[in-house]
């Protein structure tokens, strides 16, 4: 298969396309659940999968590779071409993605000379071993669409040129490396680089954001492609939800494709999870759910898929005309404007009408061809230039409210049974450490990022101090704290308090710790520090040399508001982690750990939990309600599914439950979730269950928690709603193995509101309720032909009637 291109194209074999792809992380899923997502995909419309290869998974020490489990990328890449798609393989190796340290493992960082993404010798040459090492990988399982394979363009670097003036001469000097090193890896397929306007031949610039159709490549044979067009955001610890609506992602999809585009990847299009510490930034939360067609676990989310769907419908009706048409631009209105691609052989026309206005609709009159109306943001596809096949903001698909439900609806679910044992720390509060400095070392430097834990430990003698009124002062640089004199906890503290009120938000994670001690005695005192990370930051330039831990702070004993003693500069003892992890306390085989069953404490802080569970019956995605429980790391079966963190509570104000799709969308629009946990449930895959046996829920809790009400959910489609246009066919699908067991609402006239609070118009087909019942109820789906034919009229003469519906599954 050969792979080559234009600028109106990308030709595979010959055949002249635009592509639609999507972004699916195989880190961030299961074996398991690669096949289905990749199913899921291609019923969307999508062409090919894109992914990134992350470095500090695969290589976490030095020349020691993994590629097993969901880490196996070649696995992946034969189910997409099994599947009869494409794949775009983006070798970075610096991804950004939000994941831990932008993906280059801490080796790398302490390796002596090195610096990172410059025009360092030894960074290239890690880069260029391990990038040839993918590549090969790639050749020898015949992935390449020369061999045969699926993958039909590359990707070095990543948005380099976002930060590439603060390198000055040294990143111009790199980013020309990097693309002769891609040029000799000796592959068929071409390479790209994005956010690189300067990227050197024959290297091809894209564009990644949430709008690209002003984007224009650097080279003019380049086609304009577009390799991420973000539907949605991440989300962070103590931040509300975002929310991308769909009419304005096919908004920004079509407005790219009618201004020359020819390849659009979502990412993401599924966001999945950042099991384990794989989770970056700092604070970007376990769940990557990303507000993605596919959401965290797999399931449609819908409209947001179906209305997709539809619009890669439309696009490769199209195609033809997007690759080979003579186009023709003009503007009709100041926002509305026109274009026409013509084959010029047959005369076939293809027209795309857009309003840019973000409160005006408008109806556009295009003489002999006709009249048609467009609402404000919105694009239009028209056949023939005659006939509207699909507008972005006219959402004729299901809209699923999805629910975590116990897997019995009709059952209490059975209280879990808890043992408990305390994270051994004497030796830490003692004072015995590993290995000693005579300063505050940073802490990823220090603990090579093995842990989210390091202790920093010294001794201090009081014979200057009165002991009245004495305070602990410590700065340190994040993102965690929790300190300790002689044994006893004073006080905990993190960089980035949420509590229901406005996050603080940049780049600074570094905090103040100032705290009572009642626990000083005269003479030699043993102090104790637990410095917590929360991800590492994974983006901005030489962000890798982002400070973190005590380093560059200060730790002060004070009385009456002055420094007494200076303890910066002391001998400090370290060591690296907890002793429950060293000892694998989360693997339900170990023998290191001995478990209570009683007087099993709450609100306790360094406590480990243990309980065991049934596996939900079903097939539907599993879920854990950690409510309740304070912050920590939580793993099933000796599997880790992320860190946990409840008690970050989202900022109670700038929610907005009635999104208003127009407009120029930012990460900060549409969000939800004000007031409630930033993330309550922890997505459990399937594949980490038993299915025979009684499976086991091991917490280690760092701040103090009550497990009582944890409980193991599922999650599926409680109510599905549709308000779809006359002439379109409606179809409702529940999930799993519920069915239609209600219809609240149908109206088939003029119907008002949205799903959830819909109610009947001033005009209705008499009939609407009894027949969609008749064609939903009792059945796991139906389909519903919204026409005058099926419900009768409506009493609105020339308009074009709705219908709304709004059914429970069960």
């Amino acid at each position: 298969i050969k792979v080559e291109y234009d600028a109106n194209a990308i030709i595979i074999d010959g055949k002249r396309k635009v592509i639609i792809a999507g972004s699916i992380h195989y880190p961030r899923s299961t074996p398991e659940m690669w096949p289905d997502l990749i199913r899921k995909a291609k019923e969307g419309g999508v062409d090919a999968i894109e992914t990134y290869i992350f470095w500090d998974v695969h290589e976490p020490q030095r020349r020691k590779y993994d590629f097993s489990g969901n880490l196996d990328f070649v696995k992946f890449f034969k189910l997409v071409q099994d599947a009869g798609l494409y794949a775009i393989i983006r070798i970075g190796p610096y991804v950004c993605a939000e994941w831990n340290y932008g993906g280059f493992p801490m080796w790398l960082h302490n390796t002596p000379g090195i610096q990172l993404r410059t025009n360092n010798d030894i960074f290239k040459n890690e880069m260029q071993v391990f990038t040839t090492k993918i590549v090969n990988m790639c050749k020898e399982a015949n992935l390449f669409a020369s061999q045969g394979g699926p993958i039909i363009l590359a990707q070095i670097e990543n948005e380099y040129g976002n930060i590439m003036e603060k390198y000055g001469d040294a990143g111009k000097k790199y980013i020309k490396w990097c693309a002769n090193m891609a040029v000799a890896q000796n592959i068929s397929e071409p390479w790209i680089m994005c956010q690189q306007s300067d990227a050197p031949e024959p290297m091809i610039n894209t564009c990644n954001g949430f709008y690209c159709d002003q984007f224009t490549p650097n080279n003019p044979k380049s086609p304009k492609m577009w390799t991420e067009n973000w539907t949605g955001w991440f989300k962070l610890w103590g931040g509300r939800d975002p929310q991308r609506t769909a009419e304005d992602l096919a908004f920004s999809v079509a407005r790219f494709f009618q201004s020359g585009g020819v390849l659009n990847n979502y990412y993401m299009y599924h966001g999945g999870t950042n099991f384990g510490r794989t989770a970056g930034g700092p604070y970007i939360a376990t769940s990557y759910d990303y507000n993605a067609p596919l959401d965290e676990y797999g399931n449609l989310n819908q409209p947001k898929w179906g209305h997709l769907k539809q619009l890669h419908e439309a696009i490769k009706q199209a195609e033809k005309f997007f690759t080979d048409g003579i186009v023709e631009t003009k503007n009709i209105s100041t926002y509305v404007n026109l274009t026409q691609f013509t084959v010029k052989a047959t005369g076939e026309r293809f027209c795309m009408l857009s309003n840019g206005d973000n409160t005006g609709d408008y109806t556009a009159d295009l003489g002999p061809d006709g009249k048609f109306f467009v609402p404000a943001w919105s694009v239009t596809f028209l056949q023939g230039c005659t006939e509207e096949v699909y507008n972005t903001a006219k959402i004729n698909t299901q809209r699923s409210v999805m629910v975590n439900k116990h897997s019995h609806e009709n059952e209490k679910p059975a209280k879990l049974a808890w043992a408990w044992t305390p994270e051994p720390i004497q030796d830490t509060l003692d004072g015995n450490g590993k290995f000693k400095a005579a300063r505050l070392l940073d802490q990823k430097e220090a603990s090579g990022d093995g842990s989210d834990y390091l202790w920093y430990m010294t001794r201090v003698d009081t014979k200057d101090m009165s002991l009245e009124n004495a305070t602990l002062r410590v700065s340190t640089k994040g993102h965690g704290l929790h300190a300790y004199v002689n044994g006893q906890l004073i006080g905990t503290q993190f960089s980035r308090q949420a509590t229901g009120q406005q996050m603080v938000t940049g780049d600074d994670y570094s905090f103040g710790f100032d705290k009572a001690v009642s626990s000083l005695k005269k003479g030699v005192n043993v102090i104790s520090l637990l410095s917590v990370t929360v991800g590492l930051t994974n983006y901005g330039a030489f962000y890798d040399l982002h400070p973190t831990g005590l380093v560059e702070g200060s730790v002060l004993l004070r009385e009456k508001g002055k420094d007494i003693i200076d303890a910066t500069g002391y001998e400090w003892s370290y060591k690296v982690g907890l002793n429950g992890e060293a000892q694998h306390f989360y693997d339900p085989n170990s023998k290191n750990v001995n478990w209570s069953c009683t007087d099993v404490p709450k609100d306790r802080p360094m406590t480990w939990y243990k309980t065991s569970f049934k596996t939900p019956p079903g097939k539907e995605a599993v879920v854990v309600d950690l409510l309740g429980m304070g912050k920590g790391h939580a793993w099933v079966n000796g599997r880790s599914i992320g860190r946990y963190w409840p008690t970050q509570i989202a900022e109670t104000s700038g929610c907005d439950p009635h999104c208003n799709y127009r407009g120029t969308y930012k990460d900060d629009k549409c969000r939800t979730n004000c007031g409630n946990p930033s993330q309550r449930w922890y997505h459990v895959p399937r594949s980490f269950l038993n299915k025979n046996a009684d499976n086991t829920l091991i917490l280690f809790e760092e701040v103090g928690g009550a497990p009582w009400n944890v409980t193991f959910q599922v999650v599926t489609v409680g109510t599905v709603c549709a308000n779809a246009q006359e002439g379109n066919k409606v179809e409702l699908r529940c999930q799993g193995h519920r069915k239609i067991s209600e219809i609240q609402f149908a109206s088939f006239g003029d119907p008002l509101g949205t799903c959830g609070s819909f109610s009947v118009g001033n005009h209705q087909a008499d009939q609407t309720v009894s027949v969609v019942e008749k064609l939903c109820l009792g059945k796991p789906s139906c389909s519903i032909e919204v026409s005058q034919s099926t419900f009768g009229h409506s009493s609105l003469g020339n308009l074009t009637s709705r219908l709304a519906v709004q059914a429970v599954c069960k």
